[in-house]
């Protein structure tokens, strides 16, 4: 929780030095990028535990804070039209996200699927050998 706290910190901090400096968004993408899949982990967790998780509650409020600062900055400070390219970016950044995490679970079902069927397999063969084996020698003898 912490760590992911420090990553979108640092994240924002590479963020807000950037676009202070005269870049744009897509400069620093990578930072970005690290500053909404922390927020996502964190903002996961608050759901899943609710409000009684006061520091992951803490750490999503502060990661408010900086979304309102860049939303400020990028209305104000920015070119036009760069806050709604922003909640683009951040659209994307889940869409990204939900690929990534759908093909892990595809990948840990078709590993299941796998061990399955060796199983099966297996256990049709230690069903089958002994019949074989007592045939064989039923007609040798």
């Amino acid at each position: 929780m912490l760590a992911e706290l420090a990553a979108a910190n640092a994240a924002f901090g590479i963020l807000k030095t950037a676009l202070s400096n005269g870049k744009e968004v897509y400069d620093c993408s990578a930072a970005a990028a690290q500053f909404f899949d922390n927020k996502s982990v964190i903002a996961k967790r608050v759901a899943d535990k609710g409000k009684t998780d006061l520091e992951a509650f803490m750490a999503l409020e502060k990661i408010k804070e900086h979304e309102e600062w860049l939303k400020d900055y990028m209305i104000y400070a920015g070119r036009a039209d760069m806050h709604k390219d922003w909640l683009k970016f951040q659209a994307e950044c889940k869409k990204n996200r939900l690929d990534k995490a759908r093909k892990q679970a595809a990948k840990k079902q078709q590993t299941l699927n796998l061990l399955y069927q060796f199983i099966v397999i297996v256990g049709i063969s230690v069903a089958i050998i002994p019949v074989l084996v007592y045939l064989i020698m039923y007609a040798i003898f």
